[in-house]
């Protein structure tokens, strides 16, 4: 297997080893062929043009034979380190414990939404959620229920988002971002609301008895020539206004300026 491959030795191993079935199937396709061609009798009498036209034919079929048999073996390898490479690029992308969207997989799924949208003139709308008091969940009820929050936030995230064709993941820690296309900045923000009420009636089990949890919302929208690292940086921004504000609740970006300016 190409899997067990690592060493320089492990390699000249293993070309030993196909050197030496390519050899023993040569030898044994020639006599094979030979015995097909001249029959059993090593005395009988062949004319040498007969020799050289069979001597060619069956260096033909074997060449063609063994050619087509390593053919077939590259491809196979070919065909694992390929799924092997896209498996570990979608680890690379995936959150373990959500089964969402890291950072790095949303910032690069992101990015191509982002630049599909622009292209179709389609306004782009970012959400930053935050579970609230994470660390107050944590340091009350230990880690292991603190990941039952974040898997059950995640699953809520995951169904709404899904069926809205929007982008998920888990940003980090206990924040979350979700990238959704061709939504208004009222539709996006009705969808914000939703988004936060589905989560704050999710009920977390814990030693028989269930816990609600509550989620900030950060809304901010992509506007002409915006990079997705300037429109995350507002949408966190607005995040941290509705931490402020007393969480459990959505503010918009645009709005928070607003009342900045005012």
């Amino acid at each position: 297997m190409a899997n067990d491959i690592i060493t320089l030795r492990d390699a000249l191993r293993h070309t030993a080893g196909r050197s030496a079935v390519s050899v023993g199937l040569t030898v044994v396709l020639t006599l094979s062929l030979c015995l097909l061609q001249f029959g059993p009798d090593p005395d009988a009498v062949v004319r040498v043009s007969f020799v050289t036209k069979s001597s060619l034919l069956i260096s033909t079929i074997i060449s063609g034979l063994l050619t087509a048999a390593l053919s077939f073996r590259s491809a196979l390898t070919m065909r694992e380190l390929a799924l092997t490479r896209a498996e570990l690029q979608r680890i690379s992308g995936t959150d373990q414990l959500t089964g969402l969207l890291n950072r790095r997989g949303f910032d690069q799924a992101a990015e191509a939404a982002l630049t599909k949208a622009r292209g179709g003139n389609l306004p782009t709308t970012v959400l930053m959620c935050d579970i609230d008091r994470f660390k107050a969940i944590n340091d009350q009820f230990g880690h292991d229920f603190g990941d039952k929050v974040l898997i059950s936030i995640a699953e809520v995230l995951r169904s709404f988002a899904e069926r809205r064709q929007m982008l998920v993941a888990r940003h980090g820690g206990e924040e979350f971002a979700v990238l959704m296309t061709g939504v208004s900045k009222e539709r996006a923000a009705q969808y914000a609301e939703e988004l936060r009420q589905a989560c704050a009636a999710e009920a977390v089990l814990r030693e028989g008895a269930s816990t609600n949890v509550t989620i900030s919302i950060g809304l901010a929208e992509s506007h002409a020539g915006m990079d997705l690292a300037k429109v995350m940086r507002l949408a966190d921004q607005a995040l941290y206004a509705a931490k402020h504000r007393g969480r459990n609740r959505v503010v918009r970006a645009d709005v928070l300026a607003d009342s900045i300016a005012a």
